[in-house]
């Protein structure tokens, strides 16, 4: 069967009236040295050398429709190694896709051009994921992978039928979230996922001998996938590769040996064709070698017409596809519909605020991670896109629910991912899943380890995609476990992340806002910094509003203050303590809530000066203070951390380091 496909293949044994898989894969070597070249700037080397693996699997094996880019059952391509970004603009031009033009090539690494130096999710239609800090785009393809099994647990084959593949580079399996990623998809045995190494041997330094030794397909066999080795030139092995690596129960790693900058006379081969253009004389070499004699930018009627033909079959099963789907019943095409577009639907919000209504009825002396928890069983149930985990936290993370039910290898359909002890990979799988679609991810981890999975979340950001990080034990109050555990310059660090939502709530009610907000900013990824000790609730009366939803809001207001007192989480306690003392002494002050600084920016400037008020301002946070002077001004005051933590219980952790409602108390009768 398989010989057959090979055989039949209209690129490995081409028409008379039919460009040569030689040619068309020249095509994407000359754009992309010419791109390089006119830029000054890029990254040639990749793509000359992968240009016969690109050509096979999108000439010949990727489902796509360049007219329908959001189509749910189309293979998804991820680029991981995205320094070789002009192999993917090169793919995308050639078989049509419209938002890349050869003019848009022609702009490569410009300002406002799609072509960015690195593929930029949301820059074309298209591109699937942001990649470029290598190892990512493989995490995300394991992500994508892994969705397409929980879609297709839920609808069928007929619906939900596709494959993810990834190119990767030594510089992808050289990072340390590639172990993480590979690791966790062979225990879940993703079997659509095909990861295209680029065996060049070739890194920046020079020979990746200089730093690696690894046995790459050794290794990978230990994680439990399919690998096979093949020559990276040879379009039949590639075909035969792809076409094996589809018939087996296991993800699969083709390891395909190639020349780095294939066709330059003195640079193929070495370093120097990696991330710098190859200059004209290297060039006009090239195109000898090649046997390309067309001008720099110029794609042949005859080439162009072959490659825009490939996408001929992904046309036909676009519409095999809608008709399929048009015949599914109308619930099931809803709930399709619903979960692929991210809608939450409608009933959350009424259980939301039941839940909420109890909170004031019977206020709770709980943990934020608790209330976290408490918020998620109502949640969950209500919106069935939601997909929860843990980084082997989950008792203390509290991210499962009473009714969670485990993603295993045997069975897709449960709603709860259990990562083990892969916080960068869990955070980079959760965005491979929200782009591929269907579903909302939410995973858990302790705050102090936000470091790990840090380059993830910043990627969340970038790509604006709707990723929820839950991080417990968020200060000092985690106690015992000490400094090394224990937070101190992460809440500021979280916070100077553009278009991340810090949440840190202070009790359940606030908790469940969080969460509520956190579900409805649909381009903003969220996190929840949620505390490991109980906290009285501040909230008692029962509101429609959502106050969080301004990021801070006056929890206590008084007339004549002497202060306004801004605190978040666990220490809106201590200022609530600090005020009604004050208060007893006949000092008045204002207490400020402030769960979300970045959405407290967003409000008006009128809001925000009524909320901070004119008296001086003490900010409390159990924190480093870096940041906090934008809201309380040079003759604000900060209580807080100046320094690492240490070892003891919580209680005696805050008098020690001097974050105590007395401290407040101390510093306003001396104003």
């Amino acid at each position: 069967m398989l010989a057959d496909t090979v055989s039949s293949s209209p690129l490995t044994h081409p028409s008379a009236d039919a460009a040569s898989h030689h040619d068309m894969a020249n095509a994407i070597r000359a754009l992309s040295m010419d791109a390089v070249e006119q830029a000054n700037s890029g990254h040639p080397g990749m793509p000359m050398g992968m240009a016969d693996v690109a050509t096979v699997l999108w000439g010949e094996v990727l489902k796509h429709n360049p007219e329908h880019t959001e189509w749910p059952d189309r293979d998804r391509f991820v680029l991981s190694a995205g320094h070789g970004s002009m192999l993917l603009y090169s793919l995308m031009y050639l078989t049509g896709y419209s938002d890349i033009t050869l003019d848009q090539i022609k702009q490569f690494r410009q300002l406002g051009a799609r072509t960015a130096g690195h593929p930029e999710y949301g820059h074309a239609a298209g591109i699937e994921t942001t990649t470029g800090p290598l190892g990512q785009g493989i995490a995300n393809a394991v992500g994508m992978a892994l969705a397409e099994r929980m879609m297709a647990s839920r609808f069928g084959d007929s619906i939900v039928d596709h494959y993810t593949y990834a190119i990767a580079g030594d510089g992808c399996l050289m990072e340390g979230i590639s172990h993480e990623a590979a690791s966790f998809a062979g225990h879940l045995k993703l079997s659509k996922l095909i990861v295209l190494f680029d065996d060049n041997n070739i890194s920046i330094d020079g020979p990746t001998s200089l730093s690696v030794s690894d046995d790459q397909l050794a290794r990978f066999t230990s994680y439990g996938w399919d690998v096979m080795a093949i020559d990276g030139h040879d379009p039949v092995a590639i075909l035969e590769a792809i076409y094996h690596a589809r018939t087996t129960d296991k993800p699969s790693l083709i390891a395909c040996k190639t020349t780095i900058g294939k066709g330059a006379p003195t640079k193929a081969g070495k370093s120097s064709s990696h991330g710098s253009p190859l200059g004209s004389e290297e060039i006009d070499g090239a195109r000898a070698a090649l046997g390309w004699s067309h001008a720099p930018f110029e794609i042949p009627k005859d080439i162009l017409s072959s490659w825009r033909a490939t996408t001929d079959s992904g046309k036909d099963e676009y519409t095999a596809w809608c008709s399929r789907y048009d015949a599914l019943d109308g619930d099931t095409k809803a709930l399709f519909e619903r979960m692929n577009s991210g809608d939450l639907g409608t009933d959350w919000q009424a259980a939301a605020a039941t839940l909420k209504k109890q909170l004031s009825d019977d206020p709770k002396k709980d943990a934020t991670r608790k209330s976290s928890g408490n918020a998620l069983e109502v949640l969950v149930k209500a919106i069935p896109n939601m997909i929860g985990g843990s980084a082997d936290l989950t008792g203390s993370n509290n991210t499962n629910t009473s009714y969670s039910k485990p993603i295993t290898a045997e069975d897709f359909s449960g709603d709860y991912i259990y990562y083990g002890v892969r916080e960068h990979a869990m955070g980079a799988i959760m965005n491979g899943m929200a782009l591929h679609g269907g579903f909302i991810p939410y995973s858990g981890t302790f705050l102090v380890f936000s470091d790990y999975a840090r380059p993830a979340i910043r990627l969340s950001a970038l790509m604006e995609q709707r990723v929820i990080y839950v991080m417990t034990h968020d200060s000092i109050g985690l106690g015992e476990d000490g400094p090394t555990h224990q937070p101190v310059e992460h809440l500021a660090s979280l916070r100077a992340i553009p278009n991340l939502l810090v949440f840190r709530p202070a009790d359940g009610v606030e908790t469940l806002e969080c969460w509520q907000l956190a579900l409805m900013h649909d381009s903003t990824p969220s996190l929840l910094a949620l505390s490991r000790q109980g906290l009285p609730q501040a909230r008692l009366e029962y509101t429609d509003d959502n106050l969080c939803a301004r990021g801070g809001y006056l929890l206590h207001d008084a007339p004549d203050a002497k202060a306004t007192l801004i605190a978040t989480g666990s220490e809106v306690m201590l200022a609530a303590e600090a005020a009604e003392a004050l208060a007893a002494k006949g000092i008045n002050v204002r207490v400020v809530s402030m769960p979300c600084t970045e959405l407290f920016d967003q409000q008006p400037e009128a809001y925000r000066k009524e909320v901070l008020g004119s008296a001086p301002r003490i900010a409390i946070e159990a924190a480093s203070g870096y940041g906090w002077e934008r809201y309380i001004g040079e003759n604000g005051h900060f209580i807080g951390m100046a320094g690492f933590g240490a070892s003891a219980p919580a209680d005696k952790l805050y008098e020690h380091f001097g974050i105590t409602a007395q401290a407040i108390i101390d510093y306003v009768e001396g104003l």
